[in-house]
């Protein structure tokens, strides 16, 4: 039993003649007949009653053809399911970050996304930059944000692009003396009682400290929780300059001399991942920062397919 094959009976239950069914169906009333007949067989059942008044569904007919209105109208719908779910419109994505990210770039693309795509399902969670990548490696997110290049066994198996540079900077309590300079250099700043991300002081701040400035450090889980350490004068706060766009009237910024840049904010996904969704998402990423589109074109380039729009 094929598709046809309920189309010609509704059109029949709707004409009540085989004629004009036909003309409505765009074939001869022979063929059509012919079809009819043998659903009828296949059923095994009589669907319609052939009398001189016109073609009128029996109560087998009524039934199977309740049913065949219902199966079409699946049929319809789930071709349309496959149209959206190819152009990325539906399915899911698992997105990991760091908190730095959330000040920037991400309010922006992920306020886009889910303007654009919102049938897809979003699953946000944040991550430190190792964790994430952990994740990303085991099939636990489709994408990652984190700081730096993924390292470890798997990496090579990752497609990375960075999306936001960053330098050092120091936040510290409005009252703190170091609050009405413009900037700090790293020799005051070992003497200061420092708080710091885990990640941040077990990697890349050690290029910047002795290790005895930093084993002391307050240690917290993320941007705010640094501020918000700092404004209560626990320590002078260390951390990526997007950290200016935190918005309290209880601390200030400095920068941190000699200038120091921070490992890029990097996005991450999987060569693997051929996934619709997951190209809606590059896309949105390209129309939401100009200067990863080209980037994330060059490496795309080398995986032929994966993430194309």
């Amino acid at each position: 039993m094929e598709a046809r094959h309920l189309r010609y009976a509704l059109a029949l239950a709707e004409h009540q003649h085989f004629g004009r069914a036909a003309a409505s169906l765009g074939i001869a009333q022979p063929p059509l007949s012919t079809q009819i007949a043998a659903l009828e067989r296949e059923v095994g059942e009589r669907l319609f009653d052939r009398t001189a008044r016109g073609v009128f569904p029996t109560a087998a007919g009524d039934a199977f053809l309740a049913r065949a209105r219902g199966a079409l109208a699946e049929m319809s719908l789930a071709l349309v399911d496959a149209g959206r779910a190819a152009r990325g419109e539906t399915g899911r994505l698992r997105l990991g970050f760091i908190g730095s990210a959330l000040l920037d770039p991400l309010p922006g693309v992920i306020g886009r996304f889910r303007r654009t795509h919102p049938e897809v399902r979003m699953t946000l969670q944040e991550l430190d930059s190792s964790a994430g990548s952990a994740a990303l490696l085991a099939g636990e997110l489709d994408v990652a944000v984190g700081r730096g290049s993924p390292r470890g066994a798997g990496a090579e198996h990752l497609v990375t692009v960075p999306i936001g540079a960053d330098h050092l900077v120091a936040v510290v309590a409005a009252g703190h003396p170091f609050a009405g300079q413009q900037s700090v250099d790293v020799a005051q700043l070992a003497r200061e009682p420092l708080v710091a991300s885990a990640d941040a002081a077990g990697s890349y701040l050690r290029s910047v400290f002795e290790p005895a400035a930093l084993d002391g450090a307050t240690l917290a889980r993320d941007i705010h929780t640094i501020a918000g350490l700092a404004a209560c004068s626990a320590g002078v706060g260390l951390g990526p300059e997007r950290m200016r766009l935190i918005a309290r009237k209880d601390i200030r910024f400095c920068a941190v001399e000699p200038r120091f840049r921070l490992p890029d904010l990097q996005m991450s996904f999987r060569v693997t991942d051929s996934s619709p969704v997951l190209a809606a998402f590059l896309s949105v990423v390209r129309q939401n920062c100009a200067d990863v589109g080209g980037r994330l074109d060059e490496l795309l380039a080398r995986h032929p397919g994966l993430g194309a729009s």
